[in-house]
């Protein structure tokens, strides 16, 4: 079985053409749990598998997080499938991908940059209270797509001076947090200037810190350009893998248009032999 292996500002992926495999979709989920296990197989964030379109795209995908769950979209993900999709012969200089939670719309930047336009904000609570031992935290709450990838925005400025243990628990603990009852990727903020952040996202699926997440700063930036907090224009956002820019319409209370961009990488080509499979 071929592979390819991609990351985006440290968000690593594993993609499968299953055009060309033909694995049976029962199959993928628990193909993807073993293949991200870091040191006994390939290892990675998740793993992506390429299917025909159905509604007029270039071609679908199929996004599994690294502990085999479904998601629904994946926005460095989308990135480096598109790059995918554009290396292969796939689609053109502008790729039309179907995911879980609706169309994604990309386009080729250079060699290496990709944009992709984030599925719209179905949910968007702003200015909510988060209770965890005791500490209040401001929060806001957004759903991109249908059905909505959760995300829970935390504005903490000094989350990069915590240390880190205590961070991952915070974040365990809002990732579960009631409120949520699909639970929530939960991304951190440090509101660095009104055109930059800083931000680290715990990830529903991978139940961890990640180097980057794309709908998490897409999710952060429309979030907090409602409030006011910050700007929406090419908002400059460093994560722990790279920088990855954003640019929302914000207007009338609402949020649309969210494109990321951000560099891809091609790590590596190669053949699944794993003996344990």
């Amino acid at each position: 079985m071929k592979f390819t292996k991609m990351q985006g500002a440290g968000n690593d992926f594993i993609i499968i053409n299953n055009i060309a495999e033909h694995i049976p979709a029962e199959e993928l989920s628990r193909l993807a749990k073993r293949l991200c296990t870091r040191r006994l197989s390939v290892g990675a964030d998740g793993l992506m598998a390429v299917t025909e379109a159905k509604n007029g795209g270039d071609f679908a995908m199929l996004f599994f997080n690294s502990d085999g769950s479904l998601g629904e979209m994946c926005g460095n993900g989308a990135r480096c499938i598109c790059r995918y999709g554009y290396e292969n012969a796939l689609a053109g200089e502008e790729q039309h991908v179907e995911t879980t939670a609706g169309p994604v719309a990309g386009r080729r930047i250079d060699r290496r940059m990709y944009r992709v336009r984030l599925n719209a904000p179905t949910v968007m609570r702003t200015g909510l209270t988060l209770t965890v031992d005791g500490r209040k935290y401001e929060a806001n709450y957004v759903e991109l797509g249908r059905p909505g990838l959760p995300h829970c925005v935390v504005r903490l400025d000094d989350y990069d001076a915590m240390p880190e243990e205590e961070l991952r628990a915070l974040g365990r603990a809002l990732r579960y947090y009631p409120d949520f009852p699909k639970g929530a990727n939960v991304t951190f903020v440090k509101v660095i200037s009104p055109s930059e952040l800083k931000a680290v996202t715990y990830e529903r699926g991978v139940e961890d810190f990640t180097l980057a997440c794309g709908t998490g700063c897409g999710s952060a930036v429309s979030s907090l350009a409602l409030t006011g907090a910050a700007g929406s224009e090419n908002m400059k956002v460093s994560m722990p893998g790279g920088e990855l820019f954003i640019s929302a319409d914000v207007s009338g209370g609402a949020a649309r248009d969210i494109f990321l961009t951000g560099p891809t990488n091609i790590v590596c080509l190669g053949e699944i032999t794993d003996e344990d499979m």
